[in-house]
């Protein structure tokens, strides 16, 4: 036997290199109360038993030869999974404690609690396998935690359980798939203060973007009560995200997204002190679980704990309801999205979907199709058919081993650190969480397509349909004098071409933003008695829940939209078009027809600048302006330009930009560049002018297109004669870029033409193009054109 000293260690003596000792969460826990308590990390103090104690209990009980007997008899097929892990569980459970660890472990324990001024306190039992939480293999979950033990006694049965938990059927099947040897692996108990959480919040958190790998952002799932439902995916948590550079300025408030999770339960203590699930309240469902300074907060915790361990990290935060104070409980190494490939680039597209039958939140970025199989209880997982799209209400460790033969996975509930989210990345599935109502929608033995390249939205659809995997090689790619930017509407699929080499977003469209973040006409927030229609306001109350002054709606989610496509290429330019909707699309938001005349041409009706000045839009455009103030003031995105759409005369350019300086965007104060679409035939003729009053040209092509040829670019009939490269539009480019050069003005293309046509793209390099603004799949592509061109 080996002395108390060895069997039992304060976390306060333990550093990250005693893995070995106590395993990967116990070490780490020890690191972080040692190094970054001094910089306000705040972890609820405790002990661990060791490694050595773990095999003390096994030697003491006899239960070495024992054990691999079990194993061996597993490995030879001559009995089952089950019948092995619970022959090795009652083993253990059955076994006596060795005198002097149950010594050590009772005085560590009443030390505790002196510490905390009260007898038996209430601790947190976890389990640390000497193999878990290493950066080359997630073993989160795979053994037992215990919630709320008080007393002794209860302490030394749950550490026990512990011990018995690495033999649980989800750890022998893991270990068996990680290529851990079963009796090289020892367990180590982490005993800590309980952080009642129950009471308050809790969640988990990662120092990168899980789904892209994004490095800048830190994403924090948040819920009430207790952390496992988070954990194990059976709440839908608020998932907030945050812009990482941004976070040493305290005068900035980087939030680049805030989405209200349905958070129906949580879990609290029972009388008798045992975790139970119990209904929300329809206020604690309405409202988010952080504040916006408890999410900077938390993001400025993960960065330091980043930066200390020198990679991307997994982190488990709870807020106390006494005392609202936030401690971390938990920090490993992030091992997916930290060791991915970055040298290629796969974007999926499923040509012609069938009928949309649920939507979620998506996991990774692919797309597969295949027949459903339903299996709602754990008990019924030996049905499952291997290649299947697996349908449950939510997963946790004990369903990986079908998980992994799965070819996609569905949950109702869960967010995007769920166990099913966390599972299915590391197993490289796709995976749609949250969904509400899949195991009720969708049936046993129903073909579906189940994409998550839309973006953040994952969606299933009727049939199997054909999808499309194009791989992109980003090594080795040529170096061009012409800068080749992005094409960007959709944030919520920004943040996954961050590993592309761009040179900024040359058009971020932000009616598209509108259209799908905010669905709100503007000027329906700002004179919401003037909607006629009752099921409209209904919609627009539901929407705005939580906002005192309705416009204040708007400006937050059209910021924070923007934000994350100001976020992938930081600090490189965002060129942002303000709102260039027709009249006929600004009446399909929500509230619009009460605001919008109806006309014959919208194409080149009641559009873009005109709209900007006048009475009938002018407050609404301000909301916009508040939104770009935002975005670069308080946010910090001081790479966001502005581009203004559809201006037909240098008049009218000076009308939007004195009411742009009313609402404090000045051209050139703080560095406010402003641009202008060059897509009217005007804007070329009167070029000079223009560039007196704008810092550069984006020459949107369709448009342009259409009024010099005279052509309706959306008429059938006339689609044969619509041509981008007719000599007329290219006289056209051709004279802007030389007007433009010659005032010392840059000139940008955002058109679709030379995504979808090398000699195009050639041909603007020939002109003297600054800049080519291209669709994301095919940049690629256009750059190795624009070097051919060069």
């Amino acid at each position: 036997m080996n002395d108390a000293k060895t069997l039992v260690m304060n976390f306060a003596q333990l550093r990250r290199g005693d893995v070995e000792t106590v395993g990967g969460k116990n070490a780490s826990l020890g690191e972080m109360i040692h190094a970054l308590t001094p910089k306000g990390i705040l972890v609820p103090p405790g002990f661990a038993t060791t490694a050595d104690a773990f095999r003390d209990y096994l030697l003491a009980n006899d239960l070495n030869d024992r054990i691999a007997a079990a194993l061996d008899a597993l490995a030879d097929g001559r009995t089952t999974l089950q019948k092995t892990g619970q022959l090795i569980r009652d083993m253990i459970l059955a076994g006596a404690w060795p005198e002097d660890t149950r010594a050590a472990i009772i005085a560590e324990y009443q030390a505790l609690s002196e510490a905390a001024g009260e007898p038996d306190i209430p601790v947190a039992v976890r389990s640390s396998a000497t193999a878990e939480d290493l950066p080359d293999a997630s073993f989160a979950g795979q053994q037992e935690t215990f919630l709320n033990v008080i007393g002794e006694s209860a302490v030394m049965d749950a550490c026990r359980r512990c011990y018995a938990s690495l033999f649980t059927d989800r750890a022998i099947s893991y270990r068996q798939i990680q290529g851990f040897s079963h009796m090289q692996v020892a367990l180590s108990v982490g005993v800590q203060q309980m952080v009642r959480a129950d009471t308050g919040g809790s969640g988990v958190m990662f120092s990168i973007d899980t789904e892209s790998g994004f490095p800048d952002a830190v994403l924090i799932n948040a819920a009430w009560g207790l952390g496992e439902n988070v954990v194990q995916g059976a709440v839908d948590p608020d998932e907030y995200e945050v812009f990482k550079p941004f976070l040493a300025d305290e005068g900035k408030s980087p939030i680049l997204e805030k989405n209200l999770g349905a958070k129906e339960i949580k879990m609290i203590h029972d009388r008798d002190g045992t975790p139970r699930n119990v209904p929300t309240s329809k206020a604690e469902r309405a409202a988010f679980v952080l504040s916006d300074a408890e999410i900077l907060t938390l993001a400025r915790q993960a960065k330091v704990i980043e930066e200390h361990y020198g990679c991307a990290m997994d982190m488990e935060w709870a807020r106390d309801g006494k005392t609202g104070t936030l401690y971390i409980v938990q920090a490993r190494p992030e091992t997916v999205q930290s060791r991915a490939d970055v040298g290629a680039l796969k974007s999926y597209t499923v040509t012609d979907p069938g009928e949309t039958l649920v939507t979620g939140l998506s996991v990774g970025n692919a797309a597969v199709a295949g027949r459903v199989c339903m299996i709602e209880r754990a008990a019924d997982i030996d049905r499952f058919v291997d290649g299947s799209v697996l349908v449950t209400s939510t997963t946790d460790p004990d369903w990986v081993p079908i998980m992994k033969r799965a070819a996609a996975i569905v949950t109702d509930h869960g967010g995007r650190t769920s166990h099913a989210a966390i599972v299915s990345r590391e197993l490289g599935l796709p995976a749609v969480v949250g969904c509400g109502h899949a195991t009720h929608l969708l049936h046993d033995g129903q073909d579906v397509t189940v994409s998550c390249a839309g973006g953040e939205e994952g969606v299933i659809t009727e049939g199997i349909s054909e999808i499309k995997v194009q791989e992109e090689t980003l090594d080795d790619l040529p170096q061009v004098k012409t800068r080749i930017m992005l094409n960007l509407a959709n944030p919520s699929a920004a943040l996954r071409w961050w590993r592309l080499p761009v040179d900024g977003v040359g058009l971020a469209r932000m009616e598209f933003v509108i259209n799908n973040a905010v669905q709100v006409h503007p000027m329906a927030l700002l004179n919401f008695e003037k909607i006629s229609d009752e099921d409209t306001r209904d919609r627009i109350e539901a929407l705005t829940a939580g906002y005192d002054h309705k416009p204040d709606y708007f400006v937050d989610h059209l910021a924070r939209g923007l934000s994350r496509i100001a976020a992938f290429c930081y600090p490189k330019p965002v060129i942002v078009r303000m709102s260039d909707f027709k009249t006929n699309e600004y009446a399909d938001l929500l509230g619009g027809r009460d605001f919008e005349p109806d006309e014959e041409n919208p194409m080149i009706g009641f559009r873009g600048a005109s709209r900007y000045y006048s009475d009938h839009y002018r407050d609404g455009f301000a909301l916009e302006c508040q939104a770009i103030a935002r975005l670069r003031g308080q946010m910090g995105f001081d790479n966001v330009i502005m581009m203004i759409p559809f201006c037909r005369t240098p008049e009218e350019a000076d009308n939007v930009l004195a009411v742009m300086k009313e609402n404090g965007l000045e051209r050139g104060k703080d560095g406010l560049q402003v641009y202008v679409m060059c897509e009217i035939p005007t804007n070329v003729v009167r070029a000079t002018e223009f560039a007196e009053r704008f810092d550069g040209f984006s020459i949107g092509s369709n448009d342009l297109t259409q009024l010099t040829l005279g052509i309706d670019r959306d008429s059938d009939a006339l689609a044969g004669l619509f041509r981008e490269d007719d000599p007329a539009v290219l006289w056209m480019i051709e004279n802007v870029i030389k007007a433009a050069h010659k005032a010392g003005r840059k000139v940008g293309f955002c058109g679709q033409a030379p995504s979808n046509d090398p000699a195009y793209a050639q041909t603007l390099v020939s002109l003297g193009i600054d800049s080519i603004s291209v669709t994301p799949d095919s940049f690629v592509s256009v750059l190795r054109n624009v070097a051919k061109a060069e």
